[in-house]
């Protein structure tokens, strides 16, 4: 009877030592690793981009959430209460929740997203003058960001 009462305790143990938050390590790469050369922080990536609707980059921030791990989705502090969407272009790549809360530098391509006034002339509906092919971005919209490459900061 002891025995069994010692097995139990340390497969308890066991099982409680293996469930402890592992810590994800400073320089910690998914997909491929991101170019530091033109980093910038992500608060000032929507000024940078001016009137561009698309443009390949290297940002660091806070990542406040992954909304979901497998394909890597998750969002990014912005500042002013703005938040940058991302995803990995490489779908088979998955990301562990620990990652909430830490800096990271992300590299790829950010895309301001469009409201649908924009795209009127594709659907048929042709405006003649100025705002035929004049592209609009509203500023409380999100930016998404195609991700190639990710590493773990702070």
């Amino acid at each position: 009877m002891k025995l069994i009462t010692l097995f139990i305790s340390i497969l308890i143990a066991n099982t409680a030592i293996a469930q402890k938050h592992v810590p994800l390590p400073h320089g910690m790469i998914f997909g491929e690793k991101p170019d530091t050369i033109a980093l910038m922080p992500a608060s000032k990536l929507e000024a940078f981009m001016g009137k561009k609707t698309r443009i390949t980059t290297a940002v660091n921030g806070k990542v406040i959430k992954v909304t979901k791990e497998k394909g890597g989705w998750f969002e990014m502090e912005a500042g002013n209460n703005r938040v940058i969407t991302a995803h990995f272009t490489n779908a088979g790549i998955n990301l562990p929740r620990q990652l909430a809360g830490r800096t990271v530098i992300i590299s790829g391509i950010a895309a301001k997203q469009f409201i649908a006034d924009d795209l009127q002339h594709m659907a048929g509906d042709t405006v003649s003058g100025k705002k035929q092919h004049k592209v609009n971005t509203n500023p409380g919209r999100r930016i998404s960001f195609e991700v190639k490459g990710l590493m773990v900061d702070k």
